[in-house]
């Protein structure tokens, strides 16, 4: 059979070269275009990539679920790309392509649908005078602080409902902060408009405003209900109280940021970063070199309402019904049926902007075997799968998982 003829062959019938990884755990820094996908073996350990290195610089300027680790990226970016080429991620989220990207020197374009994911990029992605936005951080610090604590009225933990001390008639702010947190990081807020670098500080206030809530310790991603009483801490061991005051992060936070866009500022090149808030699926995509990303998985996360306190404090645009797989909408046949249509959409609209040859780096946990047939919808030429067992998560999503890295290719 001639290479010909085997690319007039379906994926399904086209023998997939699939790879689960053995070996020494590979180094993104050793990668080049020439290392086969064979020798890749992405089953990272604790001791082989440690969290602080998951997590560096501005990767963790606010916690996000369902992001793919920045070393995935690399590996893909030093495989496939060159520093002046442009790589596509229609589903940004938190930004770690764009990222990734420009530390290595290959321009970046990033879609998502969420105002805080867009927000939350710009800020990691955007080139700083760092003296300045240093000053900033600190000034406004400083200001809340005084103006926080201006007023002597300070309603207790227990007052939420009927408390004077709120300063919003925001619902939703009332029910999950005690009232000193809330006065605080609307004093922060009201801030921010006097400076140049809002962005940042945005980021910082939605960080401070997450870890401030009125939840458990252990419960930071999916709070149900307001905690408003003691209560045994599965994380400590011990009794905790619920926080009252959110200045204490604010503090924390701002100083970590700090260093985090120190830390950045000497990695970053100029290679472009474009981030729009809207929907793949109908974007007018510029001319492309490929796509590296990780899509929503069918049923799992809801997005939007991940960030709600960002949504509410910030009063940030809400295109949640543009959400692909949401967890609302379940992962039953039918969220299934609407998932694979919708994830084919958007790649079919990417294959549009990019030349033959060019790939599709798509990392996702297809519990559910959907990508087989999203890759005949797109009619792209599979060129390998790869596994990667995931066995170090933080939280209440700590479980171990596997996920699969599929290597399409425009034909």
């Amino acid at each position: 059979m001639t290479t010909t003829d085997t690319l007039k062959l379906t994926n399904s019938e086209r023998r997939v070269a699939i790879y689960e990884g053995s070996g020494e755990p590979t180094k993104p820094s050793c990668v080049t275009p020439d290392t086969p996908l064979s020798e890749l073996n992405l089953n990272w350990r604790e001791r082989d990539l440690p969290e602080r290195e998951r997590t560096k610089h501005v990767h963790r300027l606010h916690p996000y679920l369902g992001k793919f680790i920045p070393q995935l990226v690399e590996i893909f970016l030093r495989k496939y790309f060159t520093p002046g080429q442009t790589v596509l991620d229609p589903f940004a989220g938190s930004g770690t392509t764009l990222v990734q990207a420009n530390e290595l020197g290959v321009n970046s374009i990033g879609y998502d649908v969420s105002a805080f994911n867009v927000l939350l990029m710009k800020a990691k992605t955007k080139r700083y005078d760092i003296k300045r936005v240093k000053h900033e951080i600190l000034d406004i610090l400083q200001k809340t602080e005084i103006t926080s604590k201006s007023e002597g009225y300070q309603p207790t933990l227990w007052q939420l409902s009927e408390s004077k001390g709120s300063y919003t008639d925001n619902d939703y702010l009332k029910q999950w902060f005690a009232p000193q947190a809330l006065k605080e990081l609307i004093s922060y807020r009201n801030l921010i408009e006097n400076y140049e670098d809002q962005e940042i500080l945005k980021v910082i206030l939605s960080r401070s405003a997450r870890s401030a809530r009125l939840t458990t310790h252990f419960d930071l991603d999916f709070p149900k209900k307001p905690q408003i009483e003691p209560y045994w801490c599965y994380k400590h061991s011990r009794t905790c109280v619920p926080t009252t005051n959110a200045f204490q992060f604010l503090k924390r936070y701002s100083l970590d940021t700090i260093r985090r866009l120190e830390e950045f500022s000497e990695k970053r090149t100029n290679a472009s970063v474009t981030i729009v808030h809207g929907d793949s699926k109908n974007a007018e995509i510029p001319s492309i070199d490929g796509v590296i990303t990780s899509p929503p998985y069918v049923g799992l996360i809801d997005y939007h309402d991940q960030h709600k306190y960002a949504y509410e404090l910030l009063n940030l645009e809400d295109k949640s019904v543009f959400e692909i797989g949401a967890a609302k909408q379940g992962s039953g046949k039918k969220a299934q049926t609407e998932y694979k249509e919708s994830i084919a959409q958007v790649f079919r609209n990417a294959l549009n902007s990019m030349s033959s040859g060019s790939r599709l780096i798509v990392v996702a946990g297809d519990r559910h075997n959907l990508y087989g047939d999203i890759a005949e919808i797109c009619g792209v030429e599979v060129e390998a799968i790869l596994h990667r067992h995931v066995n170090r998560r933080t939280g209440r999503r700590f479980s171990e998982f596997y996920e699969s890295i599929f290597i399409w290719r425009k034909p």
